[in-house]
C-alpha cells in the first residue's frame, strides 16, 4: 500500500484528531485542537498532487485522491464548514462530541476525494455512524429514537448502494466512479443512485432528515445540515448529470419543502424542511445536466452550506439560552440576543435570495439553466419554491422568534465562541454575495453568467417585495399553530407497526404451532432411531471392535515375554533363525 498517498489526504488530521481527542484532558488543548485540525486541512488541499497514484489493497486499485475541479470546490467549503462548525462547539467539553464530528468531516472529504466505489462505500458507512452519534448524544428519549430510525434508514440506503457497486463489478469488473450516460445506465447504476437519492432527502426518502436534525445536539446539527446532503449532491453530479428523472425530482423537492416549512412549528423542523428544499434546486440542476445547470447547483451547495450553518447555529443559539425550539414558545428574543438576531436574518435574507447575499448569484443560475432550455413548469416551480422559502425563513420565522409577542423566556446573548462562528459565516455570504467571483472561479465549468443585471434585480426585489406584503396582509394566518404535521415517516411507521403485528399473530402462532408439531410427532420418532443407534452401537460394533482390542491385547502381552533383556538370548535367537533360514533354503 503507497502509505505517501494516504498521508497527503486531508482526512487524516481529522482521523488522527478523532484518536487523540479521548486523551486530551485540557480544555485549553482540546479547544486548540478543534480549531487547528481543519486549518491544517484546508492548508493540505491546495497542496494535493494533480494526479496521485493509485493504492493496491488485496488486489484491487484504489483512487483515494482524485483532485479535479469539482471535487476541489466541495473540499474546499467542507474544511471551511468543519472550521465553523470547530468554532461554534469550542464550548463543548465532551470528546466524543468532537470525535464524532472529526471522523463524520473525515469521511465527507473521503467521499469527494474517493475515485472508485469501494472507498466511496466505506467513507459513506463511516459518515452514516458518526451522524448517527451527533444525533444520539443529546440524550433524550426523542434523540436516541430518531437516532435509531436515521441509522435504519442509512443501513438501508448503504445496502442499496452496496447491491448495486457489487452487481457492477460482477458486470464489468471495474470499481471506478466515473460519470454514466443516460442511455446507457442498468439496474446496477440505478441501485446506486436510489443510496445517492436518499442521502440526498430526495422525497419520499426525505422523512429521515426532519425527523432526526431538529433532535440533534445543539452543535452537531450544524454539521449534520453542512455533510450529508451535500456529499449525495456531489456524488450525484459527478455520476449522474443528465438524467430527467433528476429534474422532475428536483423541482418537486424543492416545492415540497417550502410547503412543510411554512406550516412549522419547531425553528429547526423549519430549516431541516428548507435543506429538502435547498437541496432540490441542486438536484434540478443535476438533472438540466448543462455547464449552467451543474455550475448553478454547485454554486448553489456552497453557498447553502454556509448559509445554512448560519441559520442552524442561530437557532442552536436560541435553543443553548432559552431550551426552547417552537415559535409558539418564543418571542422578543431580539432585546436579549442582538447578536444572533442579526447573524440569523442575514442567514434568513441569504437563503432567499436577496441582492448583495450568496443565495442571489447562486440559486438564480439554476433557474437561468432551466429557463434556457425552455423548461418554463420546472422554472415557474421553483420560482414558487423561492416565494414559500422567503415566506417561512426570511420572514415568518424571524418574526415570531425575534419580534411578535414577547414570551417569558430568561434569555441571555450566545458565548462568544458561537458569535465568532456564526461572524464567519455571515461574512462569507455578504462576500459571495458582493464579489461572486469568489466562486464563480471555482466552479468546475465556465461561468458565463452575470447576476447584477437589471432583469434580474427587478425580479428578485418585485418577487421579495410582493411576499412580504402578502405576509403583512395574511399573518394572523400564518401565526404558527402547536400541532404535529404528519409526513411520510407516518407511512414508514405504520407499515412498521403492520409489520411487527403480522409477526406478533399469524407468524408467531404459526411458529408455535410448527414448534409443538416437531416436539410431538417428530421429536418421538428421532428418540426412537436414537434409542436403535445406540443399541446397535453397544451391542454390534462396540463387542466386535472391543474383542479384536482384546486379543491383540493379549498377543502384546505374549510377545513382552519374549523380551528378556539378556542380549545372549538375542544373539542365539538370531542364530538359530538364520541356520533354519539357510536349511529352508538347501531344501527348497
Amino acid at each position: 500500500m503507497n502509505v505517501e498517498v494516504l498521508l497527503l489526504h486531508p482526512a487524516v488530521p481529522f482521523i488522527v484528531g478523532a484518536l487523540l481527542m479521548p486523551f486530551v484532558r485540557n480544555i485549553r488543548l482540546q479547544q486548540t485542537f478543534c480549531v487547528v485540525i481543519p486549518i491544517a486541512a484546508f492548508v493540505m488541499i491546495y497542496n494535493l498532487p494533480a494526479s496521485a497514484p493509485t493504492v493496491c489493497y488485496l488486489g484491487l486499485q484504489l483512487h483515494v485522491l482524485r483532485v479535479d475541479t469539482l471535487s476541489f470546490l466541495f473540499l474546499h467549503v467542507f474544511c471551511l464548514m468543519a472550521l465553523i462548525g470547530a468554532l461554534y462547539s469550542l464550548h463543548v467539553r465532551e470528546p466524543d462530541h468532537h470525535c464524532a464530528a472529526f471522523l463524520y468531516v473525515a469521511g465527507s472529504l473521503g467521499v469527494v476525494l474517493s475515485g472508485d466505489y469501494l472507498t466511496l462505500f466505506v467513507c459513506w458507512e463511516l459518515m452514516a455512524i458518526a451522524s448517527t452519534l451527533l444525533i444520539v448524544q443529546r440524550r433524550t428519549r426523542e434523540s436516541l429514537a430518531a437516532g435509531f430510525r436515521y441509522l435504519l434508514i442509512h443501513v438501508a440506503g448503504g445496502l442499496s448502494l452496496f447491491a448495486g457497486i457489487m452487481i457492477k463489478y460482477a458486470h464489468s469488473g471495474s470499481l471506478s466512479f466515473v460519470p454514466i450516460a443516460p442511455a446507457a445506465a442498468g439496474p446496477a447504476d440505478i441501485l446506486i443512485m436510489i443510496g445517492f437519492m436518499l442521502n440526498a432527502a430526495v422525497p419520499p426518502l426525505h422523512a429521515w432528515l426532519a425527523d432526526a436534525y431538529p433532535e440533534a445536539t445543539v452543535t452537531g446539527a450544524v454539521y449534520l445540515c453542512a455533510f450529508t446532503t451535500k456529499t449525495a449532491v456531489y456524488a450525484l453530479c459527478r455520476a449522474f448529470s443528465g438524467f430527467e428523472v433528476l429534474t422532475l425530482l428536483g423541482a418537486g423537492m424543492a416545492l415540497f419543502g417550502v410547503c412543510f416549512a411554512i406550516v412549522e412549528n419547531n425553528i429547526r423542523r423549519i430549516l431541516a424542511y428548507h435543506i429538502i428544499s435547498q437541496v432540490g434546486y441542486m438536484v434540478c440542476g443535476i438533472g438540466i445536466g448543462t455547464d449552467m445547470a451543474v455550475n448553478g447547483a454547485c454554486s448553489h451547495a456552497y453557498a447553502h452550506i454556509i448559509y445554512k450553518a448560519l441559520l442552524f447555529m442561530g437557532a442552536g443559539c436560541v435553543l443553548e439560552m432559552t431550551g426552547k425550539q417552537k415559535l409558539t414558545e418564543l418571542g422578543g428574543l431580539y432585546r436579549y440576543m442582538p447578536y444572533s438576531f442579526l447573524f440569523t436574518v442575514i442567514g434568513g435574507i441569504s437563503i432567499s435570495g436577496f441582492p448583495l447575499t450568496s443565495g442571489f448569484v447562486s440559486k438564480s443560475m439554476v433557474t437561468v439553466a432551466a429557463a434556457e432550455v425552455h423548461r418554463a413548469v420546472i422554472f415557474m416551480i421553483l420560482m414558487l419554491a423561492s416565494i414559500g422559502t422567503f415566506l417561512s425563513v426570511g420572514i415568518k420565522l424571524p418574526y415570531f422568534v425575534w419580534f411578535g409577542k414577547p414570551a417569558e423566556v430568561p434569555a441571555r446573548e450566545a458565548p462568544w465562541n458561537m458569535r465568532c462562528a456564526m461572524t464567519l459565516a455571515a461574512v462569507i455570504c455578504l462576500g459571495i454575495g458582493c464579489y461572486p467571483q469568489l466562486l464563480y472561479r471555482m466552479l468546475p465549468h465556465p461561468v458565463l453568467y452575470q447576476p447584477y443585471t437589471m432583469t434580474h434585480l427587478s425580479e428578485a426585489l418585485q418577487l421579495l417585495g410582493f411576499t412580504g406584503l402578502g405576509f403583512y396582509l395574511l399573518a394572523k394566518k400564518l401565526a404558527p399553530r402547536d400541532v404535529i404535521h404528519l409526513d411520510f415517516d407516518w407511512l414508514y411507521r405504520r407499515l412498521a407497526r403492520l409489520f411487527m403485528r403480522l409477526c406478533r399473530n399469524p407468524l408467531q402462532g404459526i411458529d408455535t404451532a410448527l414448534g409443538e408439531l416437531s416436539h410431538r410427532a417428530g421429536l418421538q420418532h428421532l428418540m426412537a432411531a436414537a434409542r436403535f443407534c445406540a443399541g446397535f452401537d453397544l451391542q454390534r460394533l462396540d463387542r466386535y471392535i472391543d474383542g479384536a482390542a482384546r486379543q491383540v491385547l493379549v498377543c502384546g502381552e505374549r510377545v513382552r515375554t519374549l523380551h528378556t533383556g539378556n542380549i545372549q538370548h538375542y544373539i542365539g535367537a538370531a542364530l538359530m533363525l538364520l541356520f533354519l533360514l539357510l536349511v529352508l533354503g538347501v531344501f527348497s
